[in-house]
């Protein structure tokens, strides 16, 4: 079930984005009027309407779901505070409620003795002084760390796992005493941080009997959070799962989840020969109950993880099948057996048009294998008769910067592929085409809005050297490198801002995105997850439509040049 090393070496390049962005009106334009106007009288509206949405889930403490408003609502107006406190809101309390389900890291709470926790804050402070992109912000750091203990005194999973029974009263007096060490004083160094977390879990001690460590893993995890949208703590199981994710493989059902608007964990996709899959389970059906235990109520990350456990173990859910799925199918119970499970790596690889050699291969996402898998996807192609190559990258959310980089390299023959800068001249990096093994291939690149940091490096790439075509929407706009620092106890790590990176050409990607050559918007009503699919011959997906036009041009076009020097 999906959720899509040592040091910096690893640097991982992925969108942390929780929403899903609003279907567009299907047309084909040129790249220059992408923008949609909303009049400077209907933004208030809009705005207003947003928050007052977001305040409905707060007080129905669906925090996850608010987190997914605020977020997707500041990607589109980045510049009103209103909704960026709300985010910051959203995010402390889905924060905290996410640890308290998480298995490993409530293991960490239990375990770790006070001088351990002191030490695992200390080291993720020392590892954002050395290598966080910007010059670490000690005092936001240290306010985050009394903000976050704050929230969780008004968790019921965190006061009863660390047995506090205190009236209410005497944890409201405890709330606001512990913004005391933050009163009348400078917190300019890593050292004032440290301080500040120690007099605060003093005071939640004597006053509560509150565990030092709570407090401490508090600091640790919201103090990585609090540096950007794509920092942050990494439980035991977290940092597992990443690197499972790079690695291609992991054990489970073979599933992408998501929250359901009606409760319940919905299925984004099926992994292809997946225990899921052989359970008949499909795209957009609902899980409501897993062993006999309704879900609905429970968050997403509760829900879902008790669908983990033990390779060979079973586990029951009761599904509701999509109503979308064309034939309608009663709803079931099925007991699913959680095997090892391998993400391929590419999907849909096939000769969609053999009349004029048009190649589709889509990229889910950059993990390890997927040079070397796309290399023999292309090999196979090519003895089929491939004379061009569409590329989908489409909801691909990034990866590994290595695969993307390598990926480009294949078809870009000479020239900068990327650039990272960061505040470590370690990080600093400008990667360069190799000539040798490129292929000539003539290639369309589809990219939409949830294409994110190393599809945005690879379409960049095309981009700028005019190796390719560019369709579909303007990308996600995540410009930035992060790495995967494990850290010393309770298997933690921490994923850090470490670099920004730069297109060919010296454009940020951070906040821009890239700008295909020919926009195409997808059409109302396209259900999610269909515009990524392999080519099915229907007009509902204009962008490959689009795509596959423009292949059997560049078909064409090298035909008539080939004859014209003949």
């Amino acid at each position: 079930m999906r959720h899509s090393q040592p040091s910096a070496i690893l640097r991982l390049l992925a969108a942390v984005a929780v929403g899903v962005t609003a279907l567009t009106a299907g047309t084909v334009a040129r790249a220059q009027g992408d923008a949609v106007a909303i009049s400077g009288e209907a933004m208030p509206q809009v705005i207003t309407k947003l928050l007052s949405q977001g305040r409905e889930l707060e007080g129905q403490h669906r925090w996850g779901d608010a987190l997914a408003l605020y977020e997707e609502a500041v990607r589109k107006h980045p510049d009103d505070r209103q909704l960026a406190e709300r985010f910051d809101i959203a995010r402390l309390h889905y924060g905290v409620e996410r640890r308290y389900v998480d298995h490993s890291f409530l293991d960490a709470v239990s375990t770790l003795e006070v001088t351990q926790a002191d030490e695992l804050y200390g080291e993720l402070m020392a590892r954002i002084e050395s290598h966080y992109v910007d010059a670490p912000p000690w005092s936001v750091l240290a306010k985050r760390g009394v903000q976050s203990v704050d929230v969780a005194l008004t968790k019921t999973n965190f006061l009863r796992h660390n047995g506090i029974k205190a009236d209410s009263a005497t944890v409201l007096q405890t709330r606001r005493a512990i913004y005391a060490p933050l009163r009348n004083r400078q917190v300019t160094s890593r050292e004032a941080a440290v301080a500040v977390e120690q007099q605060v879990a003093q005071i939640a001690s004597q006053q509560l009997g509150l565990s030092r460590t709570a407090v401490a893993l508090e600091f640790t995890a919201s103090a990585a959070g609090s540096l950007d949208h794509y920092s942050a703590f990494l439980s035991g199981d977290q940092l597992r799962e990443i690197y499972s994710q790079i690695e291609g493989n992991f054990v489970g059902l073979g599933v992408e989840l998501k929250a359901s608007p009606e409760g319940g964990l919905e299925i984004v996709s099926v992994i292809p020969n997946s225990p899921a899959e052989r359970a008949n389970i499909q795209a957009g059906d609902v899980i409501t109950m897993i062993d006999n235990k309704n879900i609905t109520t429970m968050s997403t990350d509760e829900a879902a993880g008790m669908l983990t456990g033990e390779e060979g173990s079973f586990v029951r859910v009761h599904v509701v099948p999509s109503k979308t799925n064309g034939l309608a199918r009663p709803a079931f119970d099925v007991d699913v057996r959680r095997e090892h499970v391998d993400v391929p790596s590419l999907e849909g690889v096939e000769i969609v048009d053999a009349s004029y050699g048009v190649a589709y291969a889509r990229v889910p996402v950059f993990q390890k294998t997927t040079s070397r898998d796309l290399e023999q996807a292309l090999w196979d192609l090519h003895a089929k008769g491939m004379r061009t190559l569409v590329l989908d990258l489409r909801g691909n959310p990034g990866g590994l910067l290595t695969s993307s980089v390598e990926l480009a390299d294949k078809f870009v023959a000479q020239g900068r592929i990327v650039s990272t800068r960061g505040r470590s001249a370690g990080e600093d990096f400008d990667y360069r085409a190799h000539r040798a093994g490129t292929w000539r291939v003539p290639l369309v690149v589809l990219i939409d809005d949830q294409s994110a940091s190393a599809s945005e490096i690879f379409a960049a790439a095309i981009r700028d050297n005019r190796r390719g075509t560019v369709v579909g929407e303007r990308s996600f706009g995540k410009g930035s490198v992060q790495g995967i620092f494990p850290l010393g106890y309770g298997g933690a790590g921490i994923r850090l801002t470490t670099a920004k990176f730069f297109s060919p050409n010296g454009q940020p990607i951070s906040q821009v995105g890239v700008q295909p050559d020919i926009v195409v918007r997808r059409a109302n009503g396209l259900p999610e997850g269909g515009h990524m699919a392999a080519y099915r011959g229907t007009d509902q997906d204009t962008a490959l439509s689009k795509a596959l036009e423009i292949a059997r041009s560049q078909v064409v076009q090298s035909t008539t040049s080939d004859s014209s020097h003949r």
